[in-house]
């Protein structure tokens, strides 16, 4: 077992203690978001080993939604209904070995898992949709700019890493991340086998800790589709001049900074995330 995978389960067991007796800042937890609405349609698609699930909500233009590590689509509790609201189509998809959608033997990936995406699209008639993506998911939608630049209409790509340079040193050992972990067992449980938790934690953070391995040169052949790059003013996971390389690296990229938010923007302030979402997909 790993050093990281050691420390997160260590803090993993430090929610069942009572949390310290002080003020926090906004940024420093989070509401967990509310029950999704109904769907119009659900369903899982068989690709590559794997049946991955997924769930639309509303008619408009589609926009693809997709989750951080070892989350499910229904951490996007809080966005569906504004997407819906402004009149597009959300799109959810549990990632491989996550949520709802299963795995087969090998070792996770970022490039095994767009490759679902692409699947979920080619299912649903897709021929090109927008990408709102989160932590891991952000990876994802930028792997799909790379990987098939006509599939992909705007990204909003709120905190990723694009290699382990990115990443902060000692990240985990954050005060929030018990809380964050807390949330992902009982989501996780909620879905999915309880029994299974660990099994797919583990398989997680294994492939957290040697990927992405992106080159400058790799992000500067992206093309396609119009891309932000997102993320909080108190991000906790991310290093800050990382987040300004990809930016800057990416050609024609725009950097969006949400105030008062961290990794967590999604649950921290959520009429803030929806609304610089919303602008950005509707831009032109």
């Amino acid at each position: 077992m790993s050093k990281l995978l050691r420390s997160l389960l260590a803090a993993l067991l430090l929610t069942a203690l009572p949390l310290a007796a002080h003020a926090v800042e906004p940024w420093q937890t989070f509401t967990r978001p509310p029950a999704m609405p109904a769907a119009l349609m659900e369903g899982r698609v068989a690709h590559d080993g794997a049946r991955i699930w997924f769930a639309v909500y509303g008619q408009g233009k589609p926009v693809i939604l997709l989750h951080g590590a070892g989350g499910n689509g229904d951490g996007f509790g809080f966005q569906v209904p504004a997407l819906t609201a402004a009149g597009y189509q959300a799109i959810v998809i549990d990632s491989r070995g996550q949520g709802r959608s299963t795995h087969d033997a090998r070792p996770l990936g970022y490039e095994l898992m767009e490759t679902d995406v692409v699947a979920v699209m080619d299912a649903l008639n897709l021929r090109k949709a927008s990408i709102v993506g989160w932590s891991d998911g952000a990876i994802l939608s930028l792997i799909v700019a790379m990987k098939h630049p006509d599939r992909a209409d705007r990204i909003f790509a709120f905190s990723p890493n694009m290699d382990l340079k990115g990443l902060t040193p000692n990240a985990f050992n954050q005060p929030i991340i018990p809380q964050a972990l807390a949330w992902m067992k009982s989501d996780y449980e909620r879905v999915a086998r309880p029994e299974d938790f660990s099994a797919m934690f583990a398989s997680v953070m294994g492939m957290t800790e040697t990927q992405p391995n992106y080159t400058a040169a790799d992000l500067a052949r992206i093309r396609g589709p119009a891309i932000a790059i997102v993320d909080g003013e108190k991000e906790e996971l991310i290093l800050p001049e990382h987040t300004q390389y990809l930016a800057r690296t990416i050609p024609r990229a725009r950097l969006i900074i949400l105030p008062g938010v961290s990794h967590f923007a999604p649950l921290q302030k959520p009429d803030v995330f929806n609304k610089a979402m919303i602008d950005w997909l509707g831009a032109r």
